[in-house]
Formats: C-alpha cells, sequence, structure tokens
C-alpha cells in the first residue's frame, strides 16, 4: 500500500512539474507573438476552410480580398497554413504588404505556406487566438469548417460581452451561412438565448469590392 502512495505521488509530482514548464512556454509564446507583430497593424484577420485549393471561388476571392485590403493600407493576417489562410497570404504577399501566417502545430503537421513573410508557430490554439484578435480591426471569414467558426464565435463572443471593442465582422457569401444566420434568428433568438440586437455584431457580404469598402467605411486609418 505504501509503494503504490509512493507511485502515485511521484506521478502527481511529475504533473505538478510539467505544468510549471508549460507555464514558461506559454508565456514564451506570448512574447514571441507580440514581439513579431507589434508592427502590422493595421491589420485584417481572414479565416477560412484549409481545404480550399487554388481556382476554388472561395480560394480566389480570398486572394482578392487580400489584394484589395493591402492595396488600400491593411496588412493581412492568416492562420499560416493552405486552403483560404493560404490565399489570403498570397493576395497580401504579392500585392507588397505584411502578410502574417500565424501556424499552429497539429498532430498532422499543418505545413506553413510559402506566401507569409511574417512567420510564427503556436502550440496553443488560445494563444494564437490572442494574436489574431489582438492585432486585427476587423474579421473577415470565408466559407469554412469547426476551426472558421471557432474563430467567428470567438470574436462574436468578446464583442457581444464587451472584452473587446466593436470592429467588423465579415461573413462571405451569403448562401453559405444562410443555414447558420437562420438557425440563430429563428431558433436562438426567439428562444432567448442572443439578443436581436446581437445579429448586429455580424455582417455579411458577397463581393471582395464591398468587403474592403465595408472595413474602410468604419477603421479610419
Amino acid at each position: 500500500m505504501l509503494e503504490t502512495k509512493t507511485e502515485r505521488q511521484y506521478v502527481i509530482d511529475e504533473l505538478t512539474i510539467r505544468d510549471s514548464w508549460r507555464m514558461f512556454r506559454i508565456l514564451a509564446e506570448f512574447v514571441d507573438g507580440f514581439e513579431a507583430l507589434a508592427n502590422v497593424h493595421p491589420a485584417v484577420s481572414i479565416f477560412g476552410s484549409a481545404r480550399s485549393k487554388p481556382g476554388d471561388r472561395y480560394y480566389e476571392q480570398a486572394v482578392e480580398i487580400s489584394r484589395l485590403l493591402v492595396q488600400n493600407g491593411f496588412n493581412v493576417i492568416s492562420g499560416g497554413g493552405p486552403g483560404i489562410m493560404e490565399a489570403a497570404n498570397k493576395g497580401a504577399a504579392e500585392a507588397g504588404g505584411k502578410s502574417v501566417g500565424l501556424n499552429i502545430e497539429l498532430p498532422y503537421e499543418q505545413k506553413p505556406n510559402p506566401y507569409a513573410n511574417v512567420r510564427l508557430s503556436f502550440r496553443y490554439f488560445f494563444i494564437r487566438k490572442v494574436m489574431f484578435i489582438k492585432y486585427a480591426v476587423a474579421y473577415v471569414i470565408m466559407p469554412g469548417g469547426f476551426g472558421t467558426l471557432d474563430e467567428f464565435s470567438e470574436a462574436i463572443t468578446l464583442i457581444q460581452t464587451k472584452r473587446i471593442k466593436p470592429f467588423p465582422v465579415i461573413l462571405v457569401d451569403r448562401n453559405y451561412w444562410k443555414g447558420l444566420l437562420d438557425w440563430l434568428r429563428k431558433t436562438a433568438c426567439p428562444e432567448c438565448m442572443i439578443d436581436v440586437e446581437d445579429m448586429n455584431i455580424i455582417q455579411v457580404i458577397d463581393e471582395p469590392e464591398e468587403v474592403v469598402r465595408t472595413i474602410k467605411k468604419i477603421i479610419i486609418l
């Protein structure tokens, strides 16, 4: 019995030590992010599916939105990986802007795309999300899956709860997002899970030029 207690205590001590060192890794990632992104303002964070390919409609829209943003005085932040992230970095880099890629270390090894000219790699999702929010003056949400929904929800929750100043949160392609928005209006609002006014946080736009015009109307450079 004593031996069992000793073994358990050893495991607990090991976990405690690992947690302590993990705090240093977390702090180091925050410091790296703050130092690397200090000069990217004003930037727009762009999200969307990692599965989109060059030539796809959404991919090419993201390239165009990023190009137009840079031409209008903004830099671009993406998740640093493939798909829409790559498209966002490509448009920004080819237009001569700062093209930030915040890559995440995943078990299946998401590879950084070649178009980011400011690159960071994160172990922790929550630190990466802080960087997306902290250095963005707007969010552009292209069609995507769970990861895209996570970033979208993070932004609108922080704005709804007044933890950050409001900024444009734009969903691109009304047909893609129609089901989600209908559910929010027809189910979540009537059930008083959200206020009707909370829907004003979200804008839905189809055309790249209108996305950039909308951001420029609200964000004074």
